[in-house]
């Protein structure tokens, strides 16, 4: 018995995701397969980066994280397996993992290249369920990771945006809009509180400010824009019942601006 993870941007509306977690049970029928997310915008990287780092702790340990957001699929992109001190974790190499790695540092890192696991014939469009899947389905099934490959010392790194520190201001970035609308930034808590101190503030978010740090939603109005602190420990803007997206017509990347007053 043993716990898979399962993240994707395949959707639901194919059956991308039930194929694959089928190749798993087939290996493993005992195992429990856990739906973090299938609806990363397509090919998003950063996005499925942020979604995993905000979730694989939250698992028991030994869990097996398996993330497939894979524009690079079919081509020269290495296939790896990440041992960490509490999981594994299972993805294609182009800095999906790198921004939990930073969190849970790899103990050891296996390419994947022993095609005895795969499903044949392999498809270049679809190695999540012939190459993923079955590798997923043995590994949480105990087979030690040597056996999948061969070792190796580095994988791709990716970063988020950068905070900028001027004078009298923070520059964040808005990196992922949640299902409800809610813009969530790059400035983390931390970094927050250590720039305004106790001091008076505003954000600005296009051409609306917010002058102070909310608790929780019910605290505003349904007319106003709140800041808040919010579960993944970043500085979030957000509309009370409302999708703070189209109200503010702001999207990923778009400048939030905390300046001291």
């Amino acid at each position: 018995m043993g716990v898979v993870s399962f993240l994707s941007d395949f959707g639901l509306k194919d059956n991308f995701v039930g194929v694959v977690k089928a190749v798993i049970l087939k290996i493993n029928p005992c195992v429990q397969i856990v739906d973090i997310c299938h609806q990363i915008s397509p090919q998003d990287i950063l996005e499925g980066a942020f979604i995993l780092r905000n979730s694989f702790r939250f698992f028991p340990k030994g869990t097996v994280h398996l993330v497939v957001i894979d524009p690079g699929v079919g081509t020269e992109r290495k296939k790896i397996i990440v041992k960490t001190k509490n999981f594994f974790f299972v993805a294609p190499d182009n800095g999906i993992l790198s921004l939990s790695l930073e969190i849970e540092p790899p103990l050891k890192i296996i390419e994947i290249t022993e095609d005895n696991y795969f499903l044949k014939p392999v498809s270049n469009s679809f190695q999540a369920r012939d190459i993923f899947a079955p590798v997923v389905g043995y590994l949480s099934k105990g087979e030690p990771i040597e056996k999948f490959g061969r070792r190796i010392n580095s994988y791709k790194s990716l970063a988020l945006p950068k905070v900028i520190l001027r004078n009298k201001s923070l520059e964040g970035k808005i990196i992922y809009v949640d299902h409800f609308g809610n813009l969530i930034t790059n400035i983390e808590s931390k970094r927050f509180f250590d720039f305004i101190k106790s001091k008076k503030f505003r954000i600005r978010i296009g051409n609306f400010t917010i002058e102070k740090l909310f608790k929780s939603y019910k605290e505003a109005s349904f007319k106003e824009p709140i800041a808040l602190i919010n579960s993944f420990d970043c500085l979030e803007i957000a509309f009370r019942n409302k999708d703070a997206s189209k109200i503010l017509k702001s999207k990923k990347f778009d400048k939030v601006i905390i300046e001291l007053i």
